[in-house]
């Protein structure tokens, strides 16, 4: 689906309802079918999207109902392929939505190479690869940024699909000249050769590009991946399969590896996995899973546990300290900032680049409270120190209030390993406290107007949340609707395709009917004598130009008119009974002799040759017409016929 797998944006709805169908008994009977005689699973589709596609195969081979279709599938095992071919939406291009390609280009393909280095291996993936463009692309990117050489030495390219047709096709890398129609300029000529009508991808370069399917749902993915290019597929899934998508394509990249999506794929719902580097063009990154260093997870080992059990303690420990609401920092014994969690980051500005630097360097030591002296107090003691209702004032207009816990980190026999610094936002319930305090002052006075203010305050702490629900809901349906728009345009892409290859065949068949039709016109044209073909109904059909020098009568005023009724010298009724034997086909030839008056009005003999045409079969009658041969025969005896 870039194509290709018709298999990512965070779509809306995880079920029929959400994406806008009502499902029927039938179709869901018929997606089970799929799935355990062909093992296609389609039940993470978006189901409005899917509907549409099997009953658009379906009107093809002239079925309305589900249950009828069920049946048609088990009788002709060969219908598979069309359906799984209309439902797995094969649409894609050589550099498909330009700007973002020239994006990779010239910043991140050079960015790549940079952190890899000289000789490292570079593993790049496309998945749901199509008929195998996008994957191409990417080996002539590469190509260009490295050379031959080394590309031949350093990269892989693993194109992957669940469609065997479409891996099919890409294996023979040959394409059309409309196909390469998008390359960059000078790119045909570098990159491919030509091969009777087509063009056929370089094969040093194709044998960097594996090829092998491979179903994003229920495979296993590639690992150790740099550049993940998944264009156009994500759209085609709901929401809880777009989810296991996207976390099993993070597993796939390697830490700060690139995401490539398609345009209609935005990733909003998976920041915590993605971060992105050119949301326009759709590039994304891999974020860093956790941060370096933390050790807290020796405390909890048993000296029986085995070491996958104390790594997975290990990793539990580390996304709990990075994912923890409460901004916490670790300083160690010599006053090295050590962790961070993403909390801390967020409410101090602290980073990546703080991570190592001395503690008392950065603004937090002092503001929003001096710090170094109670650190010095809890290193010196062992003892945890508490700073209750700091008030710090991030902005004239923006004030917080923070409850710190300075706790020192000790080893074995007491040594102090570091000290711990939690802050907690307590605003919220500093200003809970205040409002209680206030309103206890005022309780006595005011209770019946306080009571009211409560009311209305709770009624609009409603609405406002129903006003937030509302913006979610009308934002998903948006992003759902920008989807199907998407989806509509490759399924008007996919026809407009079948339309122009039907365009194609109908231009060669006419071709042959006229070069036919100047033929036949020849070949009359060139017998000596008057031809003229008639209907089963004795009209005539066709009329040479011997048969005007004869009778004096122009084609034009000759065909469609029956035989019987032409004003010439041609003695009709002496034909009728003969030329309807012939033309029904109870005689198939017959020979007349016949004295006429020409156009120049001289009397003629004339030899009448009437022959059967052979029409196209029984079932249409098994006879066309008749031809009637005259040529001028003196001396021929009259009324002689066999």
């Amino acid at each position: 689906m870039t194509g290709s797998q018709h298999l990512e944006s965070s779509g809306s709805g995880d079920d029929a309802g959400a994406d806008g169908a009502d499902l029927s008994p039938a179709f869901d009977r018929l997606l089970d079918y799929l799935k355990d005689v062909r093992g296609f699973d389609f039940t993470g589709y978006k189901q409005a999207s899917l509907m549409r596609r099997v009953q658009h195969q379906m009107q093809r081979v002239g079925i309305v109902d589900f249950e009828q279709y069920h049946d048609y599938l088990q009788v002709h095992p060969e219908e598979f392929t069309q359906l799984f071919n209309t439902i797995l939406i094969n649409v894609t291009g050589f550099f498909r939505d330009r700007e973002a390609w020239d994006l990779l280009a010239s910043d991140l393909v050079p960015g790549l190479l940079g952190q890899l280095g000289g000789s490292e291996p570079i593993r790049l993936w496309s998945a749901a690869c199509a008929s195998g463009q996008e994957a191409y692309s990417m080996a002539m990117l590469f190509a260009e940024a490295l050379g031959r050489e080394k590309f031949r030495t350093r990269v892989k390219i693993y194109a992957t699909d669940v469609d065997e047709e479409a891996l099919s096709f890409a294996r023979s890398a040959s394409y059309t000249e409309r196909e390469l129609a998008d390359l960059p300029e000078g790119y045909r000529e570098r990159y491919f050769q030509p091969a009777g009508t087509r063009f056929q991808f370089d094969p040093e370069l194709r044998r960097s590009v594996i090829f092998g399917r491979n179903d994003l749902l229920q495979d296993a993915p590639i690992s150790r991946i740099d550049l993940l290019a998944c264009r156009n597929a994500l759209m085609y899934f709901n929401a809880e399969t777009q989810a296991r998508i996207v976390s099993r394509l993070g597993f796939a990249l390697k830490p700060q590896g690139v995401l490539f999506l398609g345009k209609a794929e935005m990733l909003l719902n998976h920041s915590a996995a993605f971060e992105p580097i050119d949301l326009k063009r759709r590039f994304f990154r891999k974020r860093a899973s956790s941060p370096a260093g933390l050790s807290a997870a020796r405390g909890l080992r048993g000296s029986a546990d085995s070491l996958a059990e104390a790594a997975e303690r290990g990793q539990l420990l580390s996304e709990a300290f990075v994912h923890s609401p409460v901004a916490h920092i670790v300083i160690d014994h010599e006053n090295r900032v050590r962790l961070v969690n993403q909390a801390a980051g967020a409410t101090f500005g602290l980073g990546a680049r703080d991570v190592g630097r001395d503690f008392s360097e950065l603004e937090i030591s002092y503001r929003p409270a001096e710090l170094r002296s109670h650190i010095t107090e809890v290193t010196a003691s062992r003892q945890p120190v508490w700073l209750r209702g700091i008030e710090w004032h991030r902005s004239p207009t923006d004030v917080t209030f923070l409850d710190i816990q300075v706790l020192p980190l000790t080893g074995a026999v007491n040594r102090l390993l570091g000290v711990s610094l939690m802050f907690n936002d307590v605003s919220r319930f500093r200003r809970l406290n205040d409002e209680l305090e206030a309103t206890n002052r005022q309780l006595e006075t005011a209770y019946e107007e306080l009571q009211s203010t409560n009311e209305e305050l709770e009624t609009t702490n409603e609405e406002l949340q129903s006003t937030v629900e509302e913006l979610e809901t009308t934002n998903e349906e948006l992003q759902s609707t920008n989807e199907e728009l998407e989806t509509t345009n490759e399924e008007l892409q996919s026809t407009n395709d079948e339309l122009h290859v039907i365009n194609q065949e109908l231009q060669a068949r006419t071709a042959e009917v006229n070069s036919l039709n100047r033929l036949l016109e020849s070949v009359l044209s060139s017998l000596t004598a008057a031809v003229v073909v008639l209907s089963p109904e004795l009209t005539v059909r066709a009329w040479n130009r011997q048969a005007f020098q004869m009778w004096g009568l122009r084609e034009d005023e000759a065909l469609g008119q029956h035989l019987l009724s032409l004003d010439i010298g041609l003695p009709t009724e002496e034909l009728r009974a003969v030329a309807r034997e012939v033309a029904c086909g109870e005689r198939e030839r017959a020979e007349l002799s016949l004295q006429a008056i020409d156009r120049r009005g001289r009397s003629v003999s004339l030899r009448v040759t009437v022959t059967t045409l052979a029409g196209p079969g029984p079932e249409h009658g098994g006879n066309d017409g008749a031809l009637l041969l005259m040529e001028e025969a003196p001396g021929w005896p009259r009324g002689g016929d066999t």
